[in-house]
């Protein structure tokens, strides 16, 4: 069911000696801007979608469905993008469905984008989970391995073969995992047909969160000029009252070029100023990034723009792409993590992409929403459980001050058949691509390269010392951890991370019902791992299910009360905790999110403080004191900000 196997690792360019051991993709992929020579044409809405419900899946490929109109080859139905496509319908097999999907739509081109040949047009598919091909009037165009992340193509010369038509986007997406994708999985046919129908088979994972697929974000068009910045990279410090900002920028397209770079404050006035395609700006007086709750002005971002002057054997082009920069610096110690060389405590929480309807689709009222609540209860953080979300969204945290942990799609790595190499190729690669787009964001801290492996079986410390150094070389500001739940003296990959990430959940997985546990349990956790790593510890998971409305006195499981006295009995040892090592706290979860069937799971996890319609459960008032309690304790709050407020 899956595509053949796509090329290897990218191709690196070069060693960024400005940033020390930085190195680059062959090519960028900045946000789509809009500017003085760019323009975005974005494509949301409904599109013709069909399921290929052929015994092998293929019927889509063996009759080249992408030649023609979707509709003249068989039935289709209006599908929204962005989103995912299970819960939309009443078709149960399509909820389910594993294989190839297909969708496809007719663009009208703005005329001006087809008669200028000095005009590059691009498509760009933000994330569709997980393998991807795309076609532009029939011709193959691009395809991605691999959902969470953004691919992109030029279709300029297809789109003018013939500017009397429309433009027609056909794009097919393959849900299916398999021990070498990521997340892994694997796909089980049982043949016993006094059972089960003829060519019954499903699709095992290995975590806990329903597989949703489809095309989650916004598809668009944009246009740049032939020759454009390709990429900007930026590393930031300072020293005293003075901003270092190091900057590189990569054009493509240009025979010769000249740069101007302007560094602008929120004003609007330039604070510091370049014609060189790389350096050193220095920013006087500098606005620091800081979080929510860490200053009275949190998120304070400065506009870089580059202005591209450019030509070639034929012409001149003028470029301007802008990008946020936040100038911040983080560094680690054995026992505190450091933003702006200030001790930072994560009181945060882990999420999920997941509402009702519209699945892991990217909306708006719903991230406008979860940042409010956010803010509400006083959190300064999430980690992006367990895969990279929107670009959008990390455009949000820079914006508000929430601090991220940006972790990439490693989550259910157990069967030791996913520690083979072309695994861990393919994990390189989703590292590379994830450190690609993400790099500039000043809400990003620390990159996670999983959740809950197997990193106690003996091929785990190879995998992990490779892929945990990789993605150091490229990008050597921020730490690198994982999140464990593995026994503290057995995890291979432990001694190579920069902050140790655990999940436990004491009373509920091990000696369920027994609250009393949890004060000696925690304790012996942290003084354990600490004990042998003297590394700074996160508590990355901790919680209890909770199914709303439910009560009881004394507490039981499932109820609201239980859920409750789970997260004050760990509070208690946090408190005395954060005090030597432990350096942040995320609750497991923000909200309930949907899984798949199962007798443990009543419609979907319920571990939230917030259901999955995003109404408090009484542990969101616990979490809301517990938060802004420890926000005021810093002592650094102007007084508007002593009282939870909203964006």
């Amino acid at each position: 069911m899956l595509s053949p196997e796509r090329p290897g690792l990218f191709r690196v360019l070069c060693l960024f000696a400005l940033f020390e051991a930085a190195c680059l993709l062959d090519t960028g992929m900045l946000f789509p801007r809009e500017s003085s020579s760019r323009e975005v044409k974005e494509l949301s809405g409904l599109w013709s979608f069909r399921a290929d419900k052929s015994p092998d899946r293929n019927q889509g490929f063996d009759k080249a469905w992408y030649k023609s109109r979707l509709w003249e080859t068989g039935p289709v139905i209006d599908m929204p993008v962005p989103a995912s496509y299970n819960d939309i319908t009443q078709d149960p097999t399509l909820r389910d469905f594993i294989g190839w999907v297909w969708y496809e739509r007719e663009v009208v081109v703005p005329a001006r984008w087809v008669t200028d040949e000095g005009t590059r047009v691009v498509i760009r598919v933000g994330s569709a989970h997980y393998y991807s091909i795309v076609w532009v009037n029939g011709v193959k165009v691009t395809e991605h391995n691999g959902g969470h992340l953004p691919f992109e193509a030029e279709v300029g010369s297809l789109i003018r073969k013939d500017p009397t038509q429309p433009c027609r986007i056909t794009i097919a997406v393959n849900n299916t995992l398999t021990l070498e994708t990521l997340p892994p999985g694997s796909i089980q046919h049982i043949d016993d047909i006094t059972k089960y129908p003829k060519g019954f088979f499903v699709q095992n994972i290995y975590f806990d969160f329903f597989n949703y697929a489809g095309i989650h974000r916004p598809v668009l068009l944009y246009t740049t000029p032939t020759a454009y910045v390709d990429d900007i990279t930026v590393v930031t410090d300072f020293l005293d009252n003075t901003g270092r900002v190091n900057y590189k920028v990569s054009v493509q397209g240009a025979t010769t070029a000249t740069v101007k770079v302007t560094l602008m404050d929120k004003d609007g006035h330039c604070v510091a100023s370049s014609t060189e395609p790389f350096g050193v700006l220095k920013v006087v007086d500098v606005n620091l990034w800081w979080p929510y709750l860490m200053h009275e002005s949190p998120g304070y971002l400065y506009s870089m723009e580059v202005r591209l002057m450019a030509a070639n054997e034929r012409s001149t082009h003028e470029d301007v792409y802008t990008l946020p920069v936040g100038i911040r610096t983080v560094s680690v110690t054995s026992t505190q993590f450091l933003i702006n060389k200030k001790p930072f405590y994560f009181h945060g929480v882990n999420k999920h992409e997941d509402s009702d309807i519209r699945g892991k689709g990217f909306d708006w009222p719903l991230i406008v929403k979860d940042f409010n609540l956010l803010k509400w209860m006083g959190a300064n953080s999430f980690r992006t459980s367990h895969y990279p979300y929107a670009e959008e969204i990390l455009q949000m945290c820079d914006r508000h001050g929430i601090v991220v942990i940006d972790e990439c799609p490693g989550v259910g790595i157990k069967d030791i058949r996913s520690f083979r190499n072309a695994s861990l190729n393919h994990h390189l690669d989703v590292m590379d691509e994830l450190v690609r787009r993400d790099k500039n964001h000043a809400s990003v801290v620390m990159w996670s390269v999983a959740n809950e492996p197997a990193s106690e079986m003996p091929p785990a410390e190879f995998y992990f010392k490779t892929l945990i150094q990789h993605t150091k070389a490229l990008d050597p500001t921020r730490p690198v951890t994982y999140v464990s739940n593995s026994h503290y003296a057995r995890d291979k990959g432990a001694p190579y991370v920069d902050v140790i990430c655990i999940n436990s959940y004491f009373s509920w997985y091990h000696d369920p019902g027994h609250l009393e546990v949890i004060p000696l349990q925690l304790n012996t956790q942290f003084e354990n791992w600490y004990g042998k790593y003297q590394k700074p510890i996160i508590q990355s998971e901790y919680g209890a299910d909770a199914v709303p409305g439910l009560h009881s006195d004394p507490p039981m499981m499932f109820t609201e009360e239980y859920q409750k006295v789970v997260l004050q009995s760990c509070h208690d040892v946090f408190d005395q905790k954060r005090k030597q090592y432990v350096i942040g706290e995320l609750i497991w979860n923000f909200a309930d999110f949907m899984t798949v069937q199962g007798i443990t799971r009543v419609v979907g996890n319920k571990k939230g403080v917030f259901t999955r319609q995003r109404q408090p459960k009484a542990a969101a008032f616990i979490l809301k004191e517990r938060y802004w309690r420890l926000a005021n304790e810093t002592g650094r709050l102007p007084p508007w900000t002593k009282y939870p407020c909203s964006l």
